[in-house]
């Protein structure tokens, strides 16, 4: 027959004491944290599961970091773009203008100052900048794609040509796998620098304007209406750029829903893998509380009863 003795009695209140106390205090510290995981032990399946969604929402956030600096970049593109087609085809007017052979040299004159005005802010146009960032000089966005020397007035040297703008490359990470090219070629939207030996037929928009200024200098009406066709490729090429960052800006947008779409899911996984449920966990707390307080209440009357008591 197993003999019970006080030191059993008490070391067995005592576990369960501890155990009582243990389980009311897990609960507690998930009250006061609002988490059901505070360690790995307490869900090891659970805790891979956060871990694998924590990584993944760092990802999606970073992701949308890219997409609304692609989306800023495109849209700044998009109003450059549109502030160039606005100088051209006020360049064009004035050629038509010019080109109807009913105005004195005085009227050709006054459209040639225009003129040069528009090349000016063509140029300034042409090396806009965007966070310190060239925008159509490709990856070399630190230099200026257009870098005219300038006269002793002022005013751009049109006549010598810098290098072409780079065509390097400026991709964005936009999700999983995904990268997209989102800045424009400076020379696809402006021309390429022309050859020396066929600069007539040049599409170059600054070729342009400088064959339009030197008719209008000479009166030469014919050579004036022959740049209108110039005008209008570059005009052309100018709206086919324009289109490319419509149709970026459009998928860029419909990416930057998507992430969000799956912020919203993975961040639910977190909540479900990790949150704390409340309710559940008060009604425990109490329950627990009630035993604790039990097993103290039992314990007590354990502990107190000593040789001294039954000898009375």
């Amino acid at each position: 027959m197993l003999r019970v003795t006080s030191n059993m009695m008490n070391s067995q209140l005592l576990l369960n004491l501890n155990r009582n106390a243990r389980t009311m205090n897990e609960t507690q510290l998930q009250l006061s944290s609002g988490r059901k995981i505070n360690k790995p032990s307490d869900d090891p399946v659970g805790i891979t599961y956060s871990m694998r969604y924590r990584a993944e929402l760092s990802s999606n956030e970073q992701y949308t970091k890219n997409v609304d600096s692609a989306l800023s970049w495109l849209d700044f593109n998009d109003t450059i773009l549109g502030q160039a087609g606005d100088v051209v085809q006020r360049l064009r007017e004035l050629t038509v203008q010019a080109s109807t052979g009913s105005n004195p040299q005085s009227a050709l004159d006054s459209i040639n100052e225009e003129v040069q005005q528009l090349k000016e802010q063509l140029i300034d146009i042409s090396n806009s900048k965007l966070n310190d960032k060239y925008i159509f000089n490709g990856e070399q966005y630190d230099m200026a794609p257009f870098d005219f020397p300038k006269n002793p007035d002022g005013t751009y040297n049109t006549d010598i040509y810098p290098d072409p703008a780079d065509n390097g490359q400026i991709k964005y990470a936009v999700g999983e796998g995904v990268q997209m090219t989102i800045n424009q070629n400076g020379n696809e939207v402006f021309g390429y620098p022309p050859d020396p030996d066929n600069l007539q037929d040049s599409d170059n928009i600054f070729t342009i304007i400088n064959n339009i200024s030197a008719a209008l200098t000479a009166g030469d009406v014919s050579k004036i209406s022959n740049q209108l066709d110039n005008i209008d490729a570059r005009v052309e090429k100018m709206l086919t750029a324009r289109s490319e960052i419509g149709a970026k800006t459009n998928r860029v947008e419909l990416m930057q829903d998507r992430l969000s779409d799956l912020n919203l899911n993975l961040t639910e996984l977190q909540a479900k893998t990790e949150d704390a449920n409340y309710e559940e966990l008060i009604m425990n707390s109490k329950i627990q509380e009630n035993i604790y307080n039990a097993s103290l209440s039992v314990g007590a009357k354990i502990i107190s009863s000593t040789l001294v008591d039954f000898i009375r």
